[in-house]
């Protein structure tokens, strides 16, 4: 890269601040389904919810989240951020209503993502606000932005955000291209039956946060690398970089230190450090673990 080649990238690296503040991170959770990572989980079973991959993980995602770092249900806010949905629903009721069948209400029901927040809230008493996002951005920072705009409340002490990934379909391609403005940007690369989630407990800095996150104004990036200057560029609207916040915070749980997270070249940057002593770190680690 020549000095010419790397002002320009610094200059584009240098972003508006997203956070106002920092966050302390509670908690951290995956669950991936069919998608043949090792840590691939059985689908949960979740009564009233059938067919899909999508709010069986949000709900697991959220439920070890939840179970490792209990809370007050009345001071909670919730964020889940998808790109097109529960898909795998929209096409079976699609299919059944083209081809004459009987409307199954269940269905419709299950397809709005706002469905698998109203069985959270009613299993873990959560009464704070709920929002579900749908963005071709970068989740990472739509979700943690909002957990931000969140904690302003005095009445609000944590914020639990999700990100929910489908594999392809015709009708997530299709949505996906849509949403895209015809850029060209393909369907996430996940089998057609997979599914994955994503969760991150968040509160504010200080006692129980052995890890807080921050905007990063600048970072450096030599284009071709992707979260934490590993791995290749995501698509658009992908919570691979959840999933790398997620990695990111358990290593610093184990090492202490600090880290940039750089989930996109084009993406604002975060950085994570450690707050607490090592022994906070090593009891949190455990429990994470358990």
């Amino acid at each position: 890269m020549t000095p010419t080649e790397n002002t320009t990238t610094t200059a584009e690296n240098t972003r508006k601040t997203v956070l106002r503040s920092s966050l302390g991170i509670l908690s951290t959770a995956t669950a991936t389904h069919g998608t043949g990572r090792d840590a691939d989980i059985p689908l949960p079973r979740l009564p009233g919810f059938v067919e899909s991959a999508f709010s069986p993980l949000a709900y697991e995602a959220a439920r070890l989240c939840l179970a490792e770092r209990p809370g007050d249900g009345s001071r909670t806010a919730v964020a889940l951020a998808s790109t097109a949905g529960d898909t795998t629903t929209a096409d079976l009721a699609s299919r059944r209503m083209v081809s004459g069948r009987v409307h199954n209400p269940l269905l419709f029901m299950q397809a709005t993502p706002n469905s698998v927040l109203g069985y959270l809230s009613r299993e873990f008493g959560i009464t704070g606000q709920m929002f579900s996002l749908s963005t071709l951005d970068d989740p990472v920072t739509e979700l943690l932005s909002m957990a931000d705009l969140l904690l302003e409340d005095p009445e609000v002490d944590r914020v639990l955000v999700l990100g929910v990934e489908l594999g392809g379909s015709e009708r997530l391609a299709a949505v996906y291209e849509e949403l895209a403005d015809g850029h060209g940007h393909p369907a996430q690369a996940l089998p057609a039956d997979a599914g994955l989630a994503a969760a991150v407990l968040l509160g504010r800095p200080g006692t129980g946060t052995p890890v807080s996150v921050r905007s990063a104004e600048a970072y450096e990036s030599d284009g071709d690398t992707g979260a934490s200057g590993t791995g290749t560029r995501v698509q658009p609207g992908s919570i691979q970089g959840l999933f790398d916040l997620v990695g990111l915070h358990r290593r610093l749980l184990r090492e202490g230190g600090s880290h940039v997270l750089v989930t996109d070249p084009r993406a604002p940057a975060f950085t994570l450090t450690v707050t607490a002593d090592t022994d906070a770190r090593n009891e949190t680690e455990t429990h994470a673990h358990q």
